[in-house]
C-alpha cells in the first residue's frame, strides 16, 4: 500500500479489510463479558503476528558448467549458505551457446534438469547477492557466462545491481591454467554495474595451505582442477566452496541488516 493520504474512513463503517481483520466479539452473556472480548481480541492478533511470513535472502548461484565441475561446486555452494539462518540459495544455469551436434562432439553430458536455466538476466534484479561460476577459457571466463553478462544492458542502465554482493568460483584444467586470472578478469563484470566484489581471502583456515595434495580455489573464490575432464572435485574443493556459500550468505545478512 502507497504512502500518500487517501479519504478518512466513515466512523459509521469500517473499511472492508480492517473489519475482516478486527476481532469478533464473543456474546457472552456474563459480567466477564468484556474481559472475554479482550482476550479474543489479543488471540487474534498474535495469530495474526505468528502467520505473517518471513522472507528470506535470495542469493542466485548463477553458472555454466560444461563437464560438470562447476555445477559440483555450485551444488556445495548451495548447502553452506542454505545452512545459514534467514538465507536461501537458488540455482540457476546460463543457457548454452553450442549446438547439441558441438557438445556431442564434446562429449558433454546431458545437463541436469533439476537445475532451472535462468529465463533472462533481468531475474537477477530479484536477488541479495549473487556467486557466479564458470570454467575458464584462456584465463578467462567462458563464453556462454560472458554472453550471459553482455545480456545485462538493461540492469546497467537502471543501476539494478548496484551494491549487491558477488563472488566467482571457477574450474580450469591445469595448476596453471587461470585459477586466479579467471576471477581478475571477470571482476571487470561487476565494477560496471557498481557491485560489490566479495572474495574469500584466508578465511577457510588450514584448508587453504594444504600441500598434500593437488587443490583447486584461491583466496578470489572456490575452483577446482578438471585435469582431462575425467578428474572429479576432491572433498577439500568441495568443502572450500560449501565455506565460499556459507560465508557470503553470512556477508549478505551483515548488508542486509545493517
Amino acid at each position: 500500500m502507497g504512502k500518500g493520504g487517501g479519504c478518512v474512513p466513515s466512523k459509521k463503517k469500517l473499511p472492508s479489510i480492517v473489519a475482516d481483520d478486527a476481532p469478533r466479539e464473543v456474546p457472552l452473556a456474563t459480567e466477564n463479558n468484556t474481559a472475554t472480548t479482550a482476550a479474543v481480541s489479543d488471540n487474534s492478533a498474535l495469530q495474526s503476528t505468528v502467520l505473517q511470513p518471513i522472507a528470506k535472502l535470495k542469493i542466485f548461484i548463477v553458472f555454466y558448467s560444461m563437464y560438470g565441475h562447476v555445477e559440483g561446486l555450485a551444488r556445495r555452494m548451495k548447502k553452506g549458505a542454505d545452512g545459514v539462518d534467514g538465507v536461501e540459495a537458488v540455482l540457476f544455469r546460463v543457457p548454452e551457446t553450442l549446438p547439441d551436434e558441438v557438445l556431442q562432439q564434446m562429449r558433454a553430458p546431458p545437463k541436469d534438469d533439476e537445475i532451472p536455466e535462468i529465463a533472462s538476466a533481468a531475474e537477477l534484479a530479484a536477488a541479495d547477492g549473487f556467486l557466479f561460476g564458470f570454467p575458464t577459457r584462456y584465463g578467462c571466463m567462458a563464453a556462454q557466462m560472458k554472453a550471459f553478462f553482455d545480456s545485462t544492458g538493461q540492469l546497467w542502465k537502471e543501476q539494478k545491481l548496484a551494491g549487491k554482493p558477488a563472488g566467482f568460483f571457477v574450474s580450469t584444467g591445469t595448476q596453471g591454467g587461470g585459477q586466479e586470472t579467471t576471477a581478475w578478469t571477470a571482476i571487470t563484470q561487476l565494477a560496471h554495474h557498481g557491485m560489490l566484489f566479495v572474495p574469500i581471502g584466508y578465511t577457510f583456515g588450514a584448508g587453504m595451505f594444504k600441500m598434500d595434495s593437488i587443490r583447486g580455489g584461491t583466496p578470489y573464490g572456490a575452483g577446482v582442477f578438471a585435469g582431462d575432464g575425467t578428474r572429479e572435485p576432491s572433498e577439500t574443493e568441495l568443502a572450500l566452496a560449501e565455506h565460499q556459500g556459507k560465508y557470503m550468505a553470512a556477508v549478505v545478512k551483515r548488508l542486509y541488516q545493517a
